[in-house]
């Protein structure tokens, strides 16, 4: 399983500081030794150690809707990804990865946080929108 971490500054005038973004993500950089990725805007700091397992190419995080308002770390897997992501296209939705990472941010971008109603696996995600300025930590049910 991959590893992820972040935090977000309650001022949001206070930057977030990178180096200690890092350390945080080397911390479990034993659950991710496929790679790293880190997102850093403003207050906001989310981080990411990957497992490679679903869309070995392009599935690398933190991952950004083109347009930069949101940001999702994640961890897991979501078991009815294709249909969601089935479901999202007949809704307009565009693809651009075969992740389960990706249906994840077309489906709050669809439903908002009720997104996390539609997955059926196992999971945790930290989720910045920077439009609204929130940050949504979700975990599975069972989690």
């Amino acid at each position: 399983m991959c590893g992820i971490a972040g935090f977000v500054h309650a001022d949001p005038q206070r930057r977030a500081d990178g180096e200690r973004l890092r350390r945080m993500t080397d911390v479990v950089a034993h659950r991710g030794p496929d790679g790293e990725g880190f997102h850093l805007r403003d207050n906001v700091a989310l981080g990411h150690r990957r497992l490679a397992i679903i869309d070995l190419v392009t599935g690398d995080q933190p991952m950004s809707t083109p347009d930069g308002a949101v940001t999702l770390t994640f961890n897991g897997e979501i078991y009815n990804y294709i249909e969601l992501r089935d479901e999202l296209r007949s809704l307009g939705h565009v693809f651009t990865t075969e992740s389960d990472t990706e249906v994840i941010l077309r489906a709050y971008e669809e439903w908002g946080p009720d997104c996390q109603q539609h997955l059926n696996g196992m999971w945790a995600f930290a989720l910045w929108d920077q439009r609204r300025r929130r940050l949504m930590l979700s975990r599975d049910r069972l989690g």
